[in-house]
């Protein structure tokens, strides 16, 4: 029956540092014990103890790695390996806490450390951000590994084109042979020792948020990792909110952001058997927010991963003990876990209502292995690549824009965005400064290499606002996997900011469009890094060629074009080619840019049989969910567009499930509905609960029901179940033997009763009687 499951399945599950707690016990299927110090044994038996299976997560770039540091561990200081930028400045994470330049010796070191974990008995190892710093490099510790890697002496990132690239390379690379490393030990370790194959885990930003945010990551590179199981995606308000910019105007765009960024770390594992979880946080980082702008982004966030079917695993929560016993708003200062201490004016614990919801939330879900998912409207598939290249030239280095000018814009975009924070309408100011960027050559190159990341955000956000449900794709696959494009008819490139890491990945791109599909390749030629050392630059002898002026030349002859083709459509066996000669980051600059982008991919669409209807929202159905949002900064008739459900429904969204027969959807709101139509025939069901169910037998004679149930502590617990019958009398008991008031009410047309309870954590025996 629904939401009735083993928790081996290990659908939901959440980060804790903290020991286990009534507050806490949220009833999901695993719990990732975090960091190895002294109280790990004791805090993975106290979980296992209360049913969960117990995983175990640590930081692998930074963490309380003290000892290795000052020498405790093998009589030598490691100070060395902590990432450093130009100036000589450690980059940390916190005091004593760098974040690290991986060596041999600090890969040894953690798979030694993490063999207690082992002894502990978790059934599967997380190692979390795996991240050098765009702006690290510089360390003796990364010198040295320059020097073994590229057999030559190493270079500062800031002197050359080459040399930013290729340090960056090595970055990627460093932290994906101590992933390899720690996870083949371990593995050995745990099934030598003990028989018992563990499982290894990479938590990670998406590849989307690290390009924006210039963290260099291995990211792709792990899916060929034979010791790694798959990832979590760490996607949330914290990576979904900060600003880019579309038609102009520098903003939040939290929903838009997290559908993209889960969209792309679902294609990471495709066609590849590894697992992958996506993350929610019903709060974030920053603890400087109310809980009213916490619940408005989690919704948001947690939305746009629903509307991303082939997923159906999830990290609830990082955490919990800061959602369920913080505070807020609170100073920042102090990360991870930990609670600040400091109040601000306004703070409050979680208010009951939400606590209610995110319970339901994490058992709703349980609920989401649906073989079964349409989109409503556009449905053909439209991809926008990207590849771990990406993250190898999001900065320049000295000589090609002025300190001026990167200086200027960027103190001009944080300032919008703080007045932004503030509730300011700073949109005409935005337009200003955007029509200064798109006339201006030097602000134009110090604004595609700022935090908005505009050559990606222009291409995607004039689609994905108007209703066509693009995913970003990543390149790389195509030569790693067969048919790793087959879901796809239409996909967009640009190598204006990232690069194809061999020839064979544009003869694999060509093949897939000679067989049928269409790409439209956007670009003019402008990126610096077109001129580093690539393949598509070196003369072949062979064929007296001196090599490419880009790798896009490469490729339109791979298609049986001109080097350099005009703006057009092109056949190329059973496919087309779309070219457009324009800088993608133009393409967020001004309404007018937007708009003809929309109708080129729309008379292009048209022309393969597909008819995209501009509209403001995406709505998936899954199995008998109905998941949708609508968007605004739409114009025009999409601007006042609303949608309306009509059918019978339970709201999920609400605490106790509020039957409806009609919902209605206008710009920035979203919804997760229950649609009855869907379990026609169907007497026992589990429409949502806020308390796991364990178990729902129904009585042999057809008088009733027996459930067991259980909660967090403290919590207004509601559950809505379809039963063939009203319920007359209710009988419930907890483990102590104290009976337990429960309400319940029947809804006829829905056939479903609602049964609430205030939670004291103990499992309740619930008897139903007819």
């Amino acid at each position: 029956m629904a939401y009735i499951r083993e928790r081996s399945q290990e659908l939901t599950g959440y980060q804790e540092s903290a020991a286990w707690q009534p507050s806490i016990d949220v009833q999901c299927d695993f719990v990732m014990v975090y960091g190895i110090d002294a109280s790990m044994p004791e805090r993975v038996h106290r979980f296992k103890e209360k049913g969960y299976v117990v995983h175990l997560m640590t930081g692998i770039s930074w963490g309380e790695y003290q000892d290795y540091l000052y020498g405790e561990y093998d009589g030598k200081n490691h100070w060395d390996e902590s990432q450093m930028d130009r100036h000589g400045r450690h980059i940390k994470h916190g005091k004593d806490v760098p974040y690290m330049s991986p060596a041999i010796a600090f890969a040894e070191y953690l798979a030694k450390k993490l063999k207690i974990a082992v002894d502990a008995g978790v059934e599967a190892i997380h190692m979390e951000e795996p991240e050098f710093w765009d702006r690290g490099g510089y360390s003796e510790a990364f010198q040295r590994e320059y020097l073994l890697y590229y057999r030559e002496p190493w270079q500062a990132p800031h002197s050359s084109l080459d040399a930013r690239y290729k340090v960056s390379k090595l970055k990627a690379y460093l932290y994906a042979r101590t992933i390899s490393y720690i996870g083949n030990a371990l593995k050995e370790y745990a099934l030598t020792e003990y028989g018992r194959v563990l499982r290894f885990y990479v938590p990670t930003h998406s590849l989307l948020n690290y390009t924006q945010w210039k963290i260099i990551s291995p990211e792709g590179a792990l899916i060929g990792l034979p010791a790694v199981d798959g990832y979590i995606a760490q996607v949330w308000t914290g990576t979904s909110r900060p600003a880019n910019v579309y038609e102009g105007v520098v903003k939040e765009r939290t929903f838009e952001t997290a559908f993209l960024e889960y969209g792309i770390m679902q294609e990471l594992v495709k066609g590849t058997g590894k697992r992958m979880w996506f993350l929610h946080d019903p709060i974030e980082d920053n603890p400087e927010y109310t809980w009213e702008d916490y619940r408005y982004n989690y919704l948001k966030t947690a939305v746009a991963s629903l509307l991303h079917p082939a997923v159906c695993h999830y990290e609830i929560c990082p955490w919990p003990k800061r959602v369920f016993d913080g505070v807020f708003p609170r100073k920042a200062g102090l990360a991870g876990g930990t609670i600040p201490t400091d109040n601000m004016p306004g703070a409050r614990a979680i208010p009951p209502e939400y606590a209610t919801l995110l319970n339901s939330m994490i058992q709703l879900f349980g609920d989401m292995d649906q073989t079964e998912y349409t989109f409503d409207g556009m449905r053909e598939g439209v991809g926008i690549l990207m590849s771990d290249s990406g993250l190898f030239q999001r900065s320049y280095p000295d000589g090609i824009i002025t300190e001026e000018a990167a200086g200027s814009l960027e103190n001009a975009m944080e300032a919008l965005k703080d007045r932004m924070h503030e509730g300011e309408d700073c949109s005409g100011d935005s337009r200003i400064l955007m029509e200064k960027v798109e006339k201006d050559k030097n602000s134009y190159q110090a604004f595609i290499q700022s935090g908005t990341f505009p050559n990606f955000f222009g291409m995607a956000m004039p689609l994905l606002k108007y209703g066509l449900p693009v995913r970003p794709v990543l390149l790389d696959n195509i030569r790693r996997y067969p048919g790793y494009f087959d879901d796809y008819k239409t996909l967009i490139l640009s190598y204006e900011y990232i690069k194809p890491e061999s020839p064979d990945v544009n003869n694999a791109l060509a093949a897939w469009v000679k067989s049928g599909g269409t790409l439209v390749y956007i670009g003019d030629g402008s990126d610096p890094y077109h001129r580093i050392d690539g393949w598509w630059n070196r003369p072949v002898p062979a064929t007296g060629k001196e090599g490419y002026g880009n790798p896009s030349e490469h490729l339109f002859e791979m298609l049986g074009l001109s080097l350099k083709p005009e703006d057009g459509l092109y056949k190329a066996g059973k496919g087309r080619v779309m070219v457009w000669n324009l800088s993608p980051g133009r393409l967020c600059l001004t309404p007018k840019l937007a708009d003809e982008y929309r109708f080129r991919m729309k008379e292009l669409l048209a022309h393969g049989g597909s008819d995209w209807r501009f509209t403001n929202q995406l709505t998936l159905r899954r199995g008998p969910y109905i998941i949708s949002s609508v968007m605004n900064e739409g114009r025009g008739e999409i601007a006042e567009e609303t949608h309306i459900f009509k059918g019978l429904f339970a709201d999920m969204l609400t605490c106790d499930y509020s039957i409806l027969k009609e919902k209605s959807l206008s710009q920035d709101e979203n919804t997760i509905l229950f649609d009855f139509s869907k379990i026609q025939g169907v007497d026992w069901r589990i429409i949502g609960c806020s308390a796991r169910v364990f178990s729902l037998e129904k009585a042999e004679d057809g008088t009733g029901f027996a459930m067991r149930v259980k909660a967090a502590n403290k919590l207004n617990a509601f559950l809505r179940i379809r039963l063939p019958k009203p319920v007359v009398s209710i009988a419930a008991e907890d483990e102590a033997g104290n009976q337990v008031p429960v309400d319940y009410s029947w809804e006829e047309e829905t056939k479903t009763e609602l049964f609430r309870y205030e939670s004291s954590n103990q499992e309740l025996n619930i008897k139903g009687f007819f």
